[in-house]
């Protein structure tokens, strides 16, 4: 039995030509999942300009109009024997919302299209995405710009550094959740993990005889073992496990333009971890990649 039994996808209608539409439906085929599809309408304040008899027109008119388009693709979809289900509703707080309606619907993926927001933005504002991937309680599939609607590449990010990762076993559901994926989509896993030497050891280089070079090395051979171990442990082909050096981030991301990645499968951490950076390496590398992220 396939693992994705509901899945949610939460659509901006205004955004027609979103390719999240075609990932939630090629996912839904490949598990014969039942696709609940919500389409949530941010208000329009540009119709408060206007006298409240017409603007109550202006806004049924839209609502219509995005209507008959979300149904028409549903019967599409429909048509190809899938499970699809629809609702539309306008909406003022989106991040509540969505958490509403995950409470409601408990699916076992919540699927989106990734929302780019500016640097700037950033600097005053969370992103929505980044408030779901903290506050989201079911895995969160992020869908991106590039990549096929039916993975044929799935890449599971690790960090066997991470005490955190360990001790609550997040590691070994990012890659359960990773190869369930891949065999559902009969596609490729591979596992991967980002290495660099944290700057809280760098401070202490030098000292009790080490150096920076040897110090490097000794951390980096612990970690390939962790990572070899965790390979072993799944049966991971060795041509398809690769320790990546570098920033997570970066590193992460050419690897993912470079070996045409069509999803990448990491945690999400919605407490304190202080000694590892999987939470805000998974937010920050929404801005990097084309690819889709499946948060776990």
């Amino acid at each position: 039995m396939s693992q994705y039994q509901r899945l949610l996808l939460i659509l901006n209608p205004a955004q027609r030509h979103s390719p999240a539409l075609h990932h939630a439906a090629a996912l839904a085929a490949a598990s014969e999942a039942h696709l609940h599809v919500t389409a949530l309408i941010p208000t329009l304040d540009i119709l408060s300009l206007l006298e409240e008899e017409p603007r109550e027109e202006a806004r049924q008119t839209y609502f219509q109009d995005q209507r008959d388009w979300l149904e028409e693709e549903a019967d599409k979809m429909r048509r190809r024997g899938l499970r699809v289900t629809t609702e539309m509703t306008w909406v003022d707080g989106m991040r509540e919302r969505i958490l509403e309606h995950v409470a409601q619907i408990k699916p076992d993926l919540l699927i989106k299209q990734v929302q780019h927001e500016s640097l700037l933005k950033r600097a005053f504002f969370t992103p929505l995405d980044w408030q779901l991937l903290r506050k989201c309680p079911v895995p969160l599939y992020l869908v991106g710009a590039a990549g096929h609607a039916l993975p044929r590449k799935v890449v599971a990010a690790v960090d066997p550094s991470s005490a955190f990762a360990q001790n609550s076993g997040l590691n070994d559901r990012i890659i359960r959740q990773a190869l369930e994926l891949a065999l559902q989509c009969d596609a490729e896993l591979h596992l991967v993990h980002a290495f660099e030497v944290p700057s809280l050891y760098l401070g202490d280089a030098g000292g009790g005889g080490f150096s920076l070079s040897q110090l490097s090395k000794e951390l980096r051979r612990t970690q390939e073992i962790s990572f070899a171990q965790l390979a072993n442990l799944f049966g991971v082909p060795a041509g398809r496990r690769q320790f990546l050096l570098g920033h997570p981030v970066s590193a992460l991301s050419e690897f993912a333009l470079e070996h045409e990645v069509d999803v990448i499968v990491m945690g999400r951490s919605q407490h304190s971890d202080p000694f590892g950076l999987l939470g805000s390496t998974t937010e920050h590398i929404l801005y990097q990649v084309q690819c889709s992220v499946l948060a776990v």
